[in-house]
């Protein structure tokens, strides 16, 4: 997967593209026999700006009953092991989205897709096995939004799938490494954070979610935080903004324990990949809910907060700029009180909210079959 970036020779040659297929003992590890080589020809039909390689492992990886999530970490797993750039899992174990079939999730973050065997149906499964993992490797490495069918957009699906093959030249300094690393991938980079939706990671948070708002509106209400927000002038407001920011965000990463570690230097680009990713992702999400702790914040003041009574309190007359910053914070406040609620939160629940899935839906009438 090396590419000499010095030597012309070297750069002439589409780089490799590693897609190990992990099948559980029995009727996927059967299927996965022959399924390898047809789903190395087809990827290479439809991206032929890389070479690809399928190679094929027999692993059971969790013992059922087991959730989408349980298999994309075990395969995960699997993957860094291994050294390869991405990974599909086929499983005996039935996959549902509000309790309805699907033949299999992708995970870009993870890079790691799972395929569900049951939901395919018991004829013409290898054609739609095919079919389905062909879907699920394109989605790896897709912001979502991605047209096969638009030139623009498989011309930039063929960029991220050679970034994601080539590694950029090793060094012993992890800072020059990681600037490499994030330098050469970009658009790589973007896609995973995109796909992985991350504005949508507090919604899925209920307990840092409510710990916010609770916090949010005993601040609004207390008239020492008033002057406060009066006191405190711009600098210092900017600086308990990204405290919390930085609070919420640390303490979602590290307590669901989704930072990664290298194991070895051959999977040290992987490792930083996801974890920059997951960084981003989490941050945005965190940025997201501020916006609008700030606007709910705003709103909650103009209108709860009288003018008369807040001028009061603040030992002169009231303006808009001083509504301003009771809500910046009031809402810096509130996401301090969301990290601790985020503390509470279950690991599990943290990572189904910081990692999207994105599902591939089963056809009912195939699955009848």
């Amino acid at each position: 997967m090396d590419v000499d970036e010095r030597n012309p020779v070297a750069q002439a040659v589409p780089p490799v593209v590693v897609v190990g297929l992990v099948a559980a003992p029995g009727a996927p590890a059967e299927l996965a026999k022959g399924l390898a080589g047809e789903l190395a020809a087809e990827l290479a039909a439809r991206h032929p700006e890389v070479t690809w390689q399928v190679p094929t492992v027999e692993d059971g990886l969790v013992q059922p009953p087991a959730d989408d999530a349980e298999l994309v970490a075990a395969t995960r797993e699997r993957l860094l092991a291994a050294d390869w750039d991405l990974a599909v899992c086929l499983t005996d174990v039935p996959l549902e989205v509000d309790r309805r079939p699907v033949t299999g999730h992708a995970s870009p973050l993870h890079g790691v897709a799972v395929l569900s065997l049951p939901a395919l149906g018991a004829v013409g499964r290898r054609k739609r096995a095919l079919g389905t993992a062909v879907g699920l490797v394109q989605a790896l490495v897709s912001d979502g939004g991605d047209d096969p069918d638009d030139p623009g957009d498989r011309a930039e699906l063929g960029q991220r799938l050679r970034q994601l093959a080539t590694d950029p030249a090793d060094s012993t300094e992890g800072v020059r490494f990681t600037a490499r690393v994030v330098t050469g991938n970009l658009r790589l980079l973007s896609g995973m954070v995109r796909a992985n939706r991350p504005w949508r990671l507090a919604a899925r948070l209920s307990r840092a979610l409510t710990a916010a708002i609770a916090a949010g509106v005993f601040a609004l209400v207390t008239p020492d935080i008033w002057m406060l927000a009066d006191a405190f002038g711009w600098v210092r407001l900017l600086v308990v903004a990204i405290g919390s920011v930085v609070a919420i965000t640390v303490t979602l990463i590290v307590g669901a324990d989704m930072w990664e570690r290298p194991r070895s230097r051959r999977v040290r680009k992987q490792v930083v990949l996801f974890n920059i990713a997951t960084a981003a992702t989490v941050t945005i999400g965190v940025l997201s809910l501020y916006l609008a702790l700030f606007v709910l914040a705003l709103l909650g003041g103009l209108f709860l907060v009288v003018e008369p009574l807040f001028s009061e309190g603040l030992g002169h007359a009231a303006r808009f700029s001083d509504y301003l910053e009771l809500a910046w914070l009031t809402c810096s406040l509130a996401t301090v009180g969301g990290a601790l609620g985020a503390g509470l939160e279950e690991d599990d629940t943290v990572r189904e909210a910081a990692y999207s899935y994105r599902p591939e839906r089963s056809d009912p009438e195939r699955s009848e079959s």
